[in-house]
């Protein structure tokens, strides 16, 4: 019995030393980056408001209302009502889920198929990096934008395909970004020591080359993440993204700007905005994240 009651005893000194060691690195994050701290604090708010949407939303997103249409903000409704009479604060919860899902599926498929193939573009090299490369350079040599204008248009609108168009176009740089840190990786001397003792090529990158380009890849990803956003935004603007009557951010500002955009001017900023500050959260923590695992940005 009082064995377990001192193992208990100890379990619970270890839990306090970790919650105490992880609260002192969040003080030393928010002192010595405090833009990212800031970042971090508002796309941690986004998501779990995106996570708990029918707790905070107040109103359903999809049920309209004629006596409520086009109610300027007030204590009823946060952000006004837009012109079928729908909470707009409401849609705004509901399309940050919609947001967030294709910013993270879009940027974990273009970043993980483009950093793929560029760490064996950069350690096969030869005509396999040329055919590559070459591959690259042709989706590089279109706008992002036009690029996923083009392939949504091919595929059909819809919540998948706007995933697939913008991995598209985030994979070209994900794998220029990867050959380039894999050209300089397997020059060290533990990538010849490793050829040297046997060890066959997938090993190599599997067990010496992934694991050294892993900053790099999430300081892209999250930089990336704010560009993601930006795209789904513009391509439901366009009426190229998730179909109505979705709440998707980039599609309430279509619908405010092509009716009602001048009588409720509430229906383009609030979703301007939350674009906006999402977007700039996420460009914030890429920053820090890149002065934190880049030895080079340390101490500047």
């Amino acid at each position: 019995m009082e064995q377990r009651v001192a193992e208990q005893a100890t379990i619970g000194i270890r839990a306090g030393q970790q919650v105490q060691r992880l609260g002192r690195g969040m003080v030393r994050l928010a002192r010595t980056q405090p833009l990212g701290t800031f970042g971090l604090v508002i796309c941690l708010i986004i998501v779990v408001m995106a996570v708990f949407a029918p707790l905070v939303s107040r109103y359903d997103p999809f049920v309209a209302s004629a006596y409520d249409r086009l109610q300027a903000p007030r204590a009823s409704h946060w952000f006004g009502t837009d012109e079928y009479g729908r909470d707009v604060y409401a849609r705004l919860v509901y399309g940050a889920r919609i947001s967030m899902y294709v910013a993270f599926f879009s940027i974990a498929i273009g970043t993980f198929i483009g950093y793929l193939a560029g760490i064996i573009s950069g350690f096969v090299g030869g005509k396999v990096d040329d055919i590559i490369q070459r591959v690259v350079d042709a989706m590089l040599s279109f706008p992002s934008i036009l690029l996923a204008l083009t392939v949504v248009s091919v595929l059909g609108a819809g919540l998948d395909k706007v995933i697939a168009a913008i991995s598209i176009t985030l994979a070209p740089r994900a794998a220029r970004v990867s050959r380039g840190v894999v050209l300089s990786i397997k020059e060290n001397v533990y990538i010849d020591a490793a050829r040297v003792i046997g060890a066959s090529s997938i090993r190599i990158m599997l067990r010496h080359i992934l694991p050294n380009t892993m900053a790099p890849f999430l300081v892209l990803a999250s930089v990336a993440l704010g560009g993601a956003i930006l795209t789904e935004a513009s391509l439901s603007f366009l009426g190229l993204g998730v179909p109505p009557p979705a709440p998707s951010w980039g599609g309430m500002l279509t619908s405010a700007g092509q009716s009602v955009g001048l009588l409720a001017p509430w229906l383009m900023i609030f979703p301007g905005a939350a674009i906006m500050l999402l977007v700039l959260a996420f460009n914030l923590l890429g920053d820090a994240l890149r002065d934190i695992w880049d030895p080079k940005m340390r101490g500047r």
